[in-house]
């Protein structure tokens, strides 16, 4: 049996076919390899943030893995067929499980997740950057040198372009990231075997071949039929308590636990890996994110009447804010229709938030608040700011100057906006960073703090045109605030006073970085 230098692998006379098959694989193998660089950057993103720092770090990982594969492709010289199937099958194993073992390995083994990342991300970009100079070397027999390469790059890109659009519209919301994986490693495998069969009479050890791909495609089966078991297992390590939902979105992963009983969390919500809230105490944390504004535009003289929530599509802001019965209009703007989906038809999440987004008051806007506002000239009393925190420069640009300016122009003459804020104790250089980032566009920011036991010393951050002035008077039935417990609230004791700070603008970006420091050195210890 000849080797594929001295024995074309289709009679020439027929060539095309293996043409067609080779040019197709090739759309397949760049799909497949750029589903699991973008798995890797997404996994990073959720589980260690920045997701700016996760993808760039990622991806050039990958590219320069892409670029030992291609230099390694030389040193394949004979039965390059019997090696492109081998790689396919490698590719396919390593590759299609690599979501599966990070989740399990931020689970069991945190400390191994980045090596292990990295680890993954080098072996498929070296084994990836081997596919396509075997294939082109394989179709060079048949197709002109000039044609080759236009043909082959061609495919490349329209693979890439395919997936890139699928990953976040299609494949991540309806599969999740797991399944996504696995389903293309059975890809990658799929082409293996349409290789086995085209080369069938070039492959010296054929049987073992199709072993090869008969086991690969049972293990990916099996990790496929197993998935749900094994992220809920991850997921249950993860967060110490039972996950009852577990959800992946364009936007972000959305994840709720429960743990009943007296003394317990209750349910939990966690985006991306971080905590939300806790049901046993975010009343504590909700009531003082609304009241002090709400209360004090009421004391002034005339009940608000036009809310907006930015960010909170958890409904529990919009619960607080529809205590006070004046309140004719409360707009929620929430980046992630999940969010609102899941906390106004969800039945235990539902009373948890009074079922306040269902209020005919209430108009849910899924859309980015800084677009939002961008197009919408609608003027409000009050405006609630409830994002997460700045972890990533997506969600950093709404702690920007550019931002407040924009919430200045939506914000009544009279009106209050609230802006919750990290902690002033742990990350003390982040909270009055935004406290000075309020005042630069004019605003006068008048910061507080409250103690949430999940959280710990947690921020806000109150800005107007006017200055703010105590309430007199509270909501009846409120748990945690009444008026003679709102003064201590504004007092700054020496560990959380003022410090020099940065403005937070979009070229710069500083807030995210001070977060990370701060946070990081708590998380560190």
């Amino acid at each position: 049996m000849s080797n594929l230098n001295s024995t074309p692998v289709a009679s020439a006379a027929n060539p095309r076919p293996l043409e067609v098959a080779l040019l197709a694989s090739v759309f397949i193998v760049s799909a497949c390899g750029l589903v699991y660089e973008l798995a890797a950057g997404a996994l990073a993103s959720y589980l260690l943030g920045d997701s700016v720092l996760q993808f760039s770090t990622v991806i050039g990982t990958y590219l320069f893995a892409m670029g030992v594969g291609s230099y390694l492709s030389r040193f394949f010289e004979r039965q390059l067929p019997a090696h492109f199937l081998r790689i396919e099958l490698l590719v396919a194993l390593i590759g299609g499980s690599l979501p599966a073992l990070l989740f399990i390995a931020n689970a069991a083994l945190p400390g191994a997740f980045r090596p292990l990342l990295y680890g993954l991300v080098l072996a498929v970009g070296t084994l990836v950057g081997l596919e396509i100079p075997l294939v082109m070397r394989i179709l060079k027999r048949n197709v002109a040198l000039r044609d080759l390469v236009s043909q082959v790059l061609t495919f490349d890109y329209l693979g890439a372009l395919a997936v890139s659009l699928a990953f976040p519209l299609v494949l991540v919301p309806h599969l999740g990231l797991v399944r996504t994986g696995l389903l293309f490693g059975l890809m990658n495998t799929g082409v293996a075997v349409w290789a086995l069969w085209l080369f069938r009479h070039e492959l010296r050890q054929w049987p073992a071949h199709a072993m090869a791909c008969a086991l690969t495609l049972a293990a990916l089966g099996l990790g496929m039929a197993g998935a749900d078991a094994a992220t809920s297992w991850a997921e249950d390590k993860l967060y110490q308590d039972h996950v009852v939902i577990a959800q992946t979105t364009p936007y972000q992963r959305i994840v709720v636990t429960h743990a009943p009983g007296e003394g317990r969390p209750g349910y939990r919500l966690f985006l991306n890996g971080n905590l939300q809230f806790a049901e046993r105490d975010e009343y504590r944390y909700h009531e003082a994110l609304v009241h002090p504004i709400m209360s004090a535009y009421a004391s002034a003289g005339a009940a608000p009447r036009k809310v907006a929530v930015l960010g909170g599509g958890d409904g529990m802001a919009v619960r607080e804010i529809l205590k006070y019965p004046g309140v004719q209009s409360v707009t929620l703007v929430e980046l992630d229709p999940a969010m609102t989906q899941l906390f106004s038809t969800q039945p235990a999440l539902v009373q948890l938030n009074h079922a306040s987004l269902t209020s005919p008051k209430v108009k849910v806007v899924n859309a980015d608040a800084f677009t939002w506002l961008e197009g919408h000239s609608d003027m409000f009393d009050v405006i609630v700011v409830d994002f997460p925190d700045p972890t990533n420069f997506n969600i950093g640009k709404l702690y920007t100057n550019s931002f407040y300016a924009l919430l200045d122009k939506h914000l009544a003459a009279s009106g209050y906006a609230v802006i919750q804020t990290t902690s002033p104790l742990v990350a003390r250089q982040s909270f009055w960073t935004v406290v000075a980032t309020i005042e630069s566009v004019g605003l006068t920011a008048t910061p507080y703090h409250a103690n949430v036991p999940s959280f710990g010393e947690w921020g806000y951050i109150i800005a107007s045109r006017r200055p703010y002035r105590l309430p007199t008077t509270l909501p009846a039935g409120l748990r945690f605030l009444d008026v003679a417990s709102l003064p201590p609230l504004f007092d700054f004791p020496l560990d959380m006073a003022r410090v020099p700070a940065e403005v937070n603008r979009l070229s710069n970006q500083v807030l995210v970085t001070t977060y990370e420091r701060e946070w990081g050195r708590v998380m560190a210890h």
